[in-house]
């Protein structure tokens, strides 16, 4: 035999390799652009135990009609996502509240958090307007769509 030729004792072909490793790579490209609503960044909103937003009927069950926060809970010119319910609600200047979808308008990925006057994306960084969702940077085609919302009082409550 000629040194080119194939020993199986000496481990597999790089082209073996070679597509092993693509593979896994291609996997956890695509795990990341799934998203999930299990990590949460610490802008995200999701109710504690004993929060005000829970105590106000804020937690998983919460629908159309039930309180998803206090207005205290929206920072001005920041915001809050709510996973459990794929929303987010922002506060772009002083009592004047709006609310999103969480759904990046990419690829479907969870919008996690809200920083600089835009509510960001993970997945591939686009960013969206605290004001009217608007596409600030990024690959998102379009806008985040306007979720509708009541305030009464100190309580926002999704539409229903």
């Amino acid at each position: 035999m000629t040194s080119a030729s194939f020993h199986p004792a000496a481990g597999p072909a790089r082209r073996t390799v070679v597509a092993a490793a693509g593979a896994a790579g291609l996997t956890a490209v695509l795990a990341a652009c799934g998203g999930s609503d299990e990590d949460a960044s610490s802008d995200t909103g999701t109710a504690s135990p004993g929060s005000p937003s829970e105590e106000a009927g804020g937690g998983e069950n919460a629908g159309a009609g039930a309180a998803l926060a206090t207005t205290a809970d929206i920072p001005e010119g920041g915001g809050k996502v709510f996973a459990d319910q794929k929303v987010v609600v922002t506060q772009p200047s002083a009592g004047e509240f709006k609310a999103f979808s969480a759904t990046c308008t990419h690829q479907g990925c969870a919008v996690k958090s809200v920083s600089d006057g835009v509510i960001n994306c993970p997945c591939h960084n686009s960013n969206f307007s605290i004001t009217d969702g608007s596409v600030q940077s990024g690959p998102a085609p379009k806008p985040l769509p306007a979720v509708q919302i009541t305030v009464s009082g100190d309580s926002i409550q999704l539409a229903g």
